[in-house]
């Protein structure tokens, strides 16, 4: 016996059948492209997306609309030109028409390709500058091929990316509502223009064929001028998107970060690694590098820090030994056997045994400080030399 319920099992095993047959849309499709991505694009990686792959930051609708718009007014000053032309043009080949073969006469072709050329290069011209100078305008000069490449990896379709990218995502979003505005502009544009000149069209039948030809063409010139200069308005806001969406497509990762820090400074493991092994170098050498020194500073019993300065050389004064206590004791003794000056000056001894290492230059904020001492310990040498002679 058929019965209800039989037939709900029939329509729920005919329903999931045909959910079967359809493609599977993974998740994955709505999720987040740069999922992990929160730091701003170095200058590194701007620069190497815009000279070594060719991606800027620019709008098609600005190039769109310049490349409509100048042409179109330089048509409207180059009309009468034009106008001349082609009636010289059709003058020729209708009373050519009657006297050569078109098959046979090479002259007819020559004839086609010089009136082509002047009718047509001038605006071909007009429109190549205005391309060209719109896109210096948003990028400045830049050539590559890099784009032109061919990519064999996108010959296999990826319709996920593809879905996501155009359905699901903010620039999907944004290109629907901006071609929804560019249809409104345009239309509006017309009806509006139509609307104004409707008693003038109606009344077209009555008018000689010039006259009608100038109204349609003053029109049709008025409606690409017009909507040339609403599209012009309408790429400004499509640039600044154009620009958010190329920061948001080159935003690193920390571990992006890192990398490319080590890749320009070297690996901070290794340069901390190497700092040590310097400053253990140093250490052994103290002796050396304390009888070397210009001057000791110190605490005058905590703290000793003997500094080196070439004067012909430039730069700042360095650390080459520093030590605390007993340490510091011991740079004293080495100071006074080799003739080395020690002053006294609480402050700026702690100051650079706390922030300068062994074989750092004198950290900026204390060069006034340690030029006093060094002009004092100048003055004691000087007199020394003095009292010698």
């Amino acid at each position: 016996m058929y019965t209800s319920e039989t037939s709900h099992a029939h329509n729920r095993e005919f329903f999931l059948a045909a959910l079967s047959t359809l493609p599977r849309i993974h998740l994955q499709w709505f999720a987040a492209e740069d999922e992990g991505r929160t730091e701003e694009p170095s200058e590194y990686k701007i620069r190497k997306a815009r000279e070594e792959e060719g991606r800027v930051a620019k709008s098609q609708e600005f190039i769109g609309a310049l490349t409509l718009l100048i042409p179109c007014v330089t048509l409207l000053f180059l009309a009468p030109f034009m106008l001349r032309t082609f009636v010289e043009m059709l003058r020729f080949f209708l009373s050519m028409a009657t006297e050569i073969d078109p098959v046979r006469d090479r002259r007819i072709a020559g004839v086609a390709l010089f009136y082509f050329v002047k009718l047509c290069l001038p605006i071909i011209v007009v429109a190549m500058a205005a391309a060209i100078f719109a896109n210096i305008v948003q990028v400045g000069f830049l050539f590559t091929t890099k784009p032109l490449t061919p990519n064999f990896s996108k010959i296999a379709p990826r319709f996920g990316k593809y879905f996501q990218r155009t359905l699901f995502s903010m620039e999907g979003v944004f290109n629907f509502f901006k071609s929804i505005v560019k249809m409104l502009v345009i239309g509006l544009t017309a009806f509006l223009l139509i609307k104004s000149k409707i008693n003038t069209l109606t009344n077209m039948q009555t008018m000689n064929l010039w006259k009608s030809v100038s109204i349609v063409a003053t029109l049709a010139i008025q409606m690409l001028i017009l909507s040339a200069l609403f599209l012009l308005l309408l790429s400004i806001p499509d640039y600044m998107f154009q620009r958010w969406q190329y920061r948001e497509s080159l935003k690193m990762s920390r571990k992006e970060v890192e990398e490319e820090r080590k890749m320009y400074e070297g690996d901070p493991y290794v340069k901390a690694r190497l700092r040590r092994r310097m400053r253990q170098i140093l250490t052994k050498n103290m002796a050396i590098n304390v009888a070397k020194a210009d001057v000791v500073i110190t605490n005058p019993t905590h703290f000793a820090v003997a500094l080196e300065y070439h004067m012909g050389e430039g730069g700042a004064p360095v650390v080459t030994a520093k030590g605390e206590d007993e340490m510091a004791f011991r740079i004293r003794r080495i100071a006074l056997d080799n003739g080395v000056p020690i002053v006294e000056n609480k402050p700026l001894a702690r100051a650079l045994y706390a922030d300068a290492e062994i074989g750092d230059e004198v950290p900026e904020q204390y060069w006034e400080a340690v030029i006093l001492v060094l002009q004092k310990v100048w003055a004691i040498n000087e007199e020394r030399r003095r009292n010698a002679h």
